[in-house]
Order: structure tokens, then sequence, then C-alpha cells
């Protein structure tokens, strides 16, 4: 563990010791039992006596006891917090750097490259945090919510952080968000983090997982039964006998893929397995701590969640989800056999991959192990390429230690480096494969189409480690691991018996190589790195204010067929290079967007000459005339990561509006933070009506909170169609439009006091 790594205990204890005081205060202004969302929220209001507590309509400041930033998204909120004015982050801060290294060879030759190749970024990244007082995870430290639940996650505590998968540390009972940079940047600069009071959804577990079933299967059940739009606006808060029978890793595993269904947050009460994890990650005075406020860190009896849903852990079958969507649910086997068959999909897969941040604990390693040395012991090895990304430097330490790395490498996997590689699209593949229609299956937690290798072609599985390391060595997607069998070398059929794994190390963890720096007690001399003919580090200027007037006939630069996340509206893979220079990386804008009226992919019609051209073209040729546009999305538009590239690229190229059917949480209010003005249909039916030479005028500027805005459609002979449309726009956040954006207020109030 590295010195000064963990989360100080004087800070969980001033959170636990206002705990008790707060839930009894909302009980008596509630009048009924609470939910853990609900204790854990209230404990962290900025005005816990006056906040007003309707949930799904409330707007609530909040004081979250920690921020945290994985390197692609941490370039742009720092080069925003750099713009503020402070001397230091004003809330325990982090940087982990995961996201820059590609999967290439494996993980020893892939992290010397990355090392050198991103030598500029990790320089910036390492040179800030020490000027502002930010601990810093350099390159092979491990997955941001992997080194998170290790060091930092704590029952009872609030986080944010600049990665949709930051709910992770749920694991640990701890409400933790994904959200924006400039959400980051306003807590880093001591203001509150807006957000509307979430719904709560239930899901009460019983009985317990066997077998083959994992907790991996727990959500994505859950995903089959919500949906990826189901979870939009509630913390999703896992209770019941069954939820005590999982381990913390494994409930770290179900939380972290709540972002998939849309989930503000998910979580679990505090039990005896966080209290082992604690202890087993040299927490003990953190455990002992929660032990004494336990009461408070699990939901009341009686408790009331808008929604409940009831999942049998012992009927629980091993589930695999895709491709193109998480919520895509088939059972393993004949099932999903069955699917691609009628689909056309390829049975036999032409990856396997274990790990990334969802799926790396050493209880996931222990199980698929336990697999490995069956098959080795009957000649077996993987029929397809194999790869074991380990979440953390502490535990691939371990793992190697305890000789698990080299049970898989028996069996022919290659080890990555301990990053997210193959899961976010650093992974670089041949030609020869992504040029066809190819199938992988993983233990990742998305699987939008180019996600892990950048290819349309790819159609990506996901699925428990257990069961992608038995559909590796079957060579088969539609392998059922509970009843078939597989052919070994001399002929015999082998039945893999159902795998074992430790949930902890007995022989504690190996913390590895130390790869953490603190920040210097004295800063004053520190320089921040930013070259200034970088083209992959950009100093930011600020937007401009509104200027008082409605926005008429706005052409439309992009309508989005289908699914539009934030992957088809800034791409990862190849373009994580610009994630600190906000105009290079606009290159990509809209580039995975499907043209609802050409069905081309990335290219539109330009309305000054009417050519086709790329979208980031367009928009470019937009900006530079000083034509201001709007963009048209479907349902749950800018689904997928907390990336708010995704709302600065459009803003920054002169977007105005963003219409849709709907919107995911985080992309929304990535929108408002950035002076955009995110518009949904009143009617749905709105999407079919605009044409690709319309013009929209949004007429009621600014947005009133709870009124809908006035627009209109104008089309090419003049003829127009009035129609309203909905918005989430609350008193502050109007404020933020008005300015220009969020950050603009937060220079304001820190240059005024």
């Amino acid at each position: 563990m590295a010195v000064g790594s963990n989360t100080p205990i004087e800070l969980v204890d001033k959170v636990y010791q206002a705990l008790p005081d707060r839930v009894a205060t909302a009980r008596e202004r509630l009048g009924r039992p609470l939910t853990l969302t609900e204790k854990i929220l209230v404990n962290h209001l900025v005005h816990p006596d006056t906040q007003e507590l309707e949930r799904g309509v409330s707007y609530a400041d909040f004081h979250p006891d920690r921020v945290a930033m994985q390197d692609a998204t941490a370039q742009m909120a720092l080069l925003q917090f750099m713009t503020a004015g402070l001397d230091e982050a004003a809330v325990p801060s982090t940087v982990h750097c995961d996201h820059l290294i590609q999967a290439k060879v494996g993980a020893q030759i892939d992290l010397g490259v990355a090392i050198d190749t991103n030598a500029e970024v990790y320089d910036f990244l390492k040179s800030v945090s020490a000027k502002y007082g930010i601990g810093f995870w350099g390159p092979g430290s491990g997955i941001i919510h992997q080194v998170v639940l290790e060091n930092y996650a704590f029952p009872g505590g609030m986080m944010i952080g600049t990665d949709s998968h930051t709910p992770n540390a749920g694991g640990l009972g701890m409400v933790a968000i994904g959200v924006g940079g400039a959400d980051a940047v306003d807590v880093m600069t001591g203001f509150p983090f807006n957000v509307r009071w979430p719904k709560v959804i239930g899901v009460r577990l019983t009985g317990s997982l066997s077998g083959w079933s994992s907790p991996k299967d727990v959500i994505l059940e859950v995903a089959r039964q919500l949906t990826v739009e189901g979870g939009t606006g509630a913390i999703v808060e896992y209770h019941g006998p069954g939820a005590d029978s999982i381990s913390a890793t494994g409930k770290a595993t179900i939380c972290n893929m709540g972002a998939e269904i849309g989930a503000t947050t998910s979580l679990f009460g505090y039990d005896h397995n966080m209290a082992m994890y604690l202890k087993a990650t040299s927490r003990e005075a953190l455990a002992d701590a929660a032990d004494r406020v336990a009461e408070h860190l699990r939901p009341d009896d009686g408790a009331h969640y808008d929604q409940l849903v009831e999942i049998d852990l012992d009927q629980l079958k091993p589930l695999i989800n895709g491709p193109h969507s998480p919520d895509r649910a088939h059972r393993a086997g004949a099932e999903i056999g069955a699917a691609a068959r009628e689909n056309d999909w390829p049975l036999e897969p032409s990856a396997c991959l274990i790990g990334s941040c969802t799926n790396s604990s050493y209880e996931d390693i222990t199980r698929v192990a336990s697999l490995a040395r069956q098959a080795s012991a009957a000649g077996l090895t993987a029929k397809c390429e194999l790869l074991i990304t380990p979440g953390s430097e502490q535990v691939r330490a371990t793992i190697e230690r305890d000789g698990l790395l080299a049970d898989l490498e028996a069996i022919g996997a290659t080890v990555l480096a301990n990053a997210c590689g193959p899961c976010i699209g650093q992974w670089s593949r041949p030609e020869s494969i992504t040029g066809q229609p190819n199938t992988i299956v993983n233990s990742f937690n998305r699987n939008f189409p180019k996600r892990n290798d950048g290819s349309p072609k790819t159609l990506s599985f996901v699925t428990s480690p257990d069961t992608v390391l038995a559909i590796a060595l079957a060579g088969r997607l539609d392998f059922d691991p509970t009843t078939d069998t597989i052919t070994a070398p001399d002929g015999t059929e082998i039945t893999l018996d159902a795998p074992v794994g430790e949930v902890l190390p007995s022989a504690g963890y190996d913390p590895g190589e130390n790869t953490f720096t603190a920040p210097p007690d004295d800063r004053s001399g520190v320089e921040v790195a930013v070259g200034a003919t970088s083209d992959r580090l950009q100093v930011l200027d600020p937007f401009v204010a509104w200027d008082g007037n409605a926005y008429i006939e706005m052409p439309v630069l992009m309508k989005a067929q289908g699914k539009c996340t934030t992957d088809h509206i800034s791409a990862a893979g190849p373009w994580l290079k610009y994630r600190g220079h906000l105009e290079n990386i606009s290159g990509n804008l809209f580039l995975g967007a499907v043209n609802a009226f050409t069905g081309a992919t990335g290219e539109g019609k330009d309305v000054t000459d009417g050519a086709t051209r790329p979208y980031p073209e367009i928009a470019t040729r937009y900006s530079e005339a000083g034509i201001r546009w709007v963009a048209i999305g479907d349902r749950n538009y800018g689904e997928g990561s907390s990336r708010e590239h995704a709302a600065m690229e459009p803003r920054f190229r002169g977007a105005g509006a963003i219409f849709a059917r709907s919107f995911a949480r985080i992309h929304e209010t990535n929108a408002k933070k950035q002076g955009l003005v995110p518009l949904t249909f009143a009617d749905p039916d709105t999407y079919d009506q605009i044409d690709e030479d319309d013009r929209i005028s949004v007429l009621g500027l600014p947005p009133v909170p709870g009124q809908p805005v006035q627009c209109q459609i104008v089309k090419p002979d003049g003829t127009t169609i009035d129609f309203e449309a909905t918005h989430t726009f609350s008193p502050e956040q109007v404020e933020w439009f008005k300015a220009g954006s969020a950050l603009n207020i937060v220079r304001q109030k820190v240059a005024s006091g």
C-alpha cells in the first residue's frame, strides 16, 4: 500500500460523527423509514434542514468527500480547474493513469510504449497534480475504479469521479457518481455538487450464488429487466438476504455496470464482507469506525423504493449480453446459439478477454484460474486469443505471487498492462480480423459498436469471467459450461467443474510496485507542464456568455438514427490522445453518428453549399462562418461514458441546442454545464417531422424552470411547425446558460471572494 494513498480516518470519522443526527432529522422530516441512499445523501447535503427532498424533482447541493479522475478525462478537468484561480483543490482528489495504455503485445512492452508515447500528457498530469495538491497514480497503477476501491472508498461516503463507472465504489457502500469534468471542477473549487434528488430503485436479492452463477450475472439480469434507460434519474440500492452473501468485490462488479442502465449510481448496505475487505486492504481502523455506526449504513426496515426488482440468486443462470447493447440478454448455451444463427453472428470467437474495472478482483482471477488448472490437466488450451487485464498493480502482484497468472499463461493467456486497454478501444488488432465480422467475448461492461477495437464488424458479448474462459476453451459462443463437454486432445470428453474462488488472499495482498506520488508539501515552485506548441494539450479560453437573443433558424448539422452514445459523439480509441486539446479532439465530432436522412455514418449535408462532408468538417465550417446549429438525437441520447468532450466539442464548434426524445443523465448535465441547451421533444413524434433542410428556432430563452420551451421548425418554403420542448434546467443551471458555462460562474465567484 503506497504511503499517503488511503482515505484518512479523520475524514471518515467526520462523516460518521454527523450521520446519526442527520439520519434522525431526515426520518422526522419525511415521516418514514429511510433507504441507505437517503441516509448518505442527507449526510452530505449543504443545507440538510431546509433542502427539499422530493425524489425526481428537487435539485440539491452536496459536499462530496473526494474526487477521482482518470487520465483521459482529467486533462480537460484540470485544464478547466487551472482557469478557476485557486491555489489547491478544496477536497481530496486523485488522478489515475489508466486510459492511455494501448494493448498490443503484452504488459511490459505496452506499458513502456505508453510511457514514451504519452510522456507529454503524463508530465502535465503529474505536474498539475503536484501544483494543486492532488494525488497522482502513474501509468501501471491500475484502473481508477479498482484503485479507488482498494484505497479510498468507504461505507457511507460520497464521491464523484470523471468516469461513468465510478459507481464501482458502491461495492463498499459508497454513493459514487460518475460526472463530467466541469462537475469535478465545481467540487475541487469548494462549490457544491448540484444534482436532482434521485429516485431509488430497490433490488431485493434472496438466495445465494452457486456453481457457474456469479455477481456479473446479477447485473446482466438487472440490465435485462430494466434496459439501458431503466435506471435514469435513480440510484439502485441492493438489499435483502442475498445481498449479504456477495463479496465486496462482487458487489463492486454489480455496481460498476449500473452505469449501463443509466443509473446515477448503485450501492449495497454495509456488511461483514465489506468489513473483511477493508481489513484486507489495510483499513482496519476504517472498518472499526463503520462498525460503530453500522445501523446507519444499511437501509431501514420498511424503506420505500420507487420501484422494486426481486431476484432469486438460487435461480440465476449464466447470461451473455450483446452484441451492441449491454441489456441484450441471452442464456448461455442454446439460447445465445439460436440468436447467433438467426443473426449470422460468428460462433467461433476471435478473442476472449478477462479483466477490466468490472471483473479483475482476486476472487475473479482465482475462479478462472481454477478452471485453467482443470483445462491444463486435461491438455486443453484456449482455442482463440485469450487476454487477461489485471485491475490494479496490487491485484497483479498478488495473483503473480500466488501462481494464478502462471495457471492462465499455461493455457495460452497473454497478460496485459494494469489498464483499461481493450475495454475502451485501446486495443491494436490486425485488420485481417477486424475487417470482417468477428465475435469477441469479454468480462467488460460496455459493448457498443467500435467500442473495443474500433471496428464496426466486431460483435462484443459481455459475460462473467468464468463463462469467458469456458467459451475460450470450447472455442464456441454457444457453449453451455453447466452441461456441455469439451473434447480433449486424447479424445475424451471433459466436463468442467464449476469454478471455485477465494474472496481474499490468505497470504494478504502484495502491493507490488509503488506507483503513487503524493503532492509535495511546498508547491510554490511547481510549474505546470503545457507546451505552447503542443498538439495534445491546449489551454482553454472561456466560452462566451449568452447574448440575450432567441436562437433563430439554426440548421440541423446532424440528426441521429438509433443509438447515439458518447462513443458516437466523441469516439475514444485513437482519439484519446487528444483529450487535452479541445480543437484537435473536435475532429471526431459525430463521426460515429448514423445520419437519419441517408443512413451514412459520420457525414451529412453542409447547408452552405449543399455538399456532403464529414460532420467534423461541417461543424468547423459553420463555426468559422459564425453559424449556430443544432443536433437531433433519438432516445437516451448521450448514453455511455461521462466524457464531457461529447458536450464540449459541439459547444466549441457553435452548437446552440441539442434536441432528443430523451437524454442520458450525465450527458444532459454535461451539456448544460458547457452552456448548451438540451431539450426533449414534448411530443416524441416531433423527431420524425424534422427534415434535412429544415431550420430550428428556440424562441423561449432562457429556459424557465418547470415550463416548456417554445420552438419552431422552419421548412425551406418558409412554412413553420410550432412545437414544445421540455427541459430539466434548475434556476442555478439557467445561470450557467446565461453566463456561457458553469465554469464561468465558478470563475466569477472565485474572483469575487
